[in-house]
């Protein structure tokens, strides 16, 4: 029996990179998954698991909309009668555009999607799984959020308040039953990190790539989904209000800036 088995799971930003692995680990593992996803690639995600036997639903939606979100948890409601598990994992990066030329607009539309939409994700899910005591929460921040020199300025932010967000609502849950955590990714190989990737390859620097942590590798998008399971799993039944790196150890010294690949 999979480690999730039975159990109704929404995932967001499943379209591809992290929150793809995660929907294709889950659904292994026996969940009843509804994929979501402002892009289409959260059909091929779902095609993919249906083609290897598992239960998935697409809903195509925008994470930080607050009509969205209760429309896709509902869908989960309906689709599988329960919410057992949310994985708030949609995100978008923020750029390293220089402190004095950023813009409100840009800062809002970055805390919009990476903040608001874990909170979202949060408040409307919490009064269903309360009702059955039980479930779990998993949030993705970053360890832009927990150190500097990792990311811009409003995606560090955005991701400093998820990990914020996920210790705060862990007391306001307390004796519910119902757990909350976050991952903390570092340097993945994603769709949203390519560009540090492609400019890599094209001045010959690949070998630089991930040599700031002790593993001198960056991660893979299923080494964070494994991560995001174990979470959302009972075998985590008294893991609670904690932020995990998943970073190569990247995290387990003091930063040292000025190495740029």
């Amino acid at each position: 029996m999979g480690r999730l088995e039975g159990k109704s799971v929404i995932i967001t930003g499943a379209g591809s990179g992290i929150g793809r692995a995660a929907a294709l680990m889950f659904t292994r593992e026996g969940a009843r998954l509804i994929a979501v996803d402002r892009t289409d690639g959260v059909n091929e995600t779902v095609a993919e698991i249906r083609k290897a036997g598992g239960a998935a639903e697409a809903v195509t939606a925008d994470a930080g909309s607050e009509k969205d979100v209760i429309a896709f948890i509902d869908k989960a409601l309906s689709a599988y009668g329960k919410l057992d598990v949310i994985w708030a994992n949609a995100g978008i990066g923020g750029g390293l555009i220089p402190l004095a030329e950023q813009t409100v607009e840009h800062w809002q539309e970055v805390l919009r999607v990476n903040l608001i939409g874990p909170f979202l994700a949060v408040k409307y899910s919490i009064p269903h799984m309360v009702k059955h005591g039980s479930g779990a929460i998993v949030c993705t921040a970053s360890v832009a959020g927990l150190k500097a020199n990792a990311s811009g300025h409003p995606y560090a932010a955005s991701k400093a308040g998820v990990i914020s967000l996920v210790q705060t609502t862990a007391y306001s849950l307390s004796g519910t039953g119902v757990r909350i955590n976050a991952v903390c990714p570092g340097l993945i190989e994603t769709g949203m990190t390519k560009p540090i990737f492609d400019n890599a390859k094209e001045r010959g620097t690949e070998g630089k790539i991930g040599q700031l942590n002790p593993l001198k590798r960056a991660g893979q998008p299923h080494e964070l989904a494994a991560m995001g399971l174990f979470l959302a799993s009972d075998e985590a039944s008294y893991v609670n209000g904690q932020a995990f790196p998943v970073d190569g150890g990247l995290t387990a010294s003091m930063p040292y800036a000025g190495r740029p690949i």
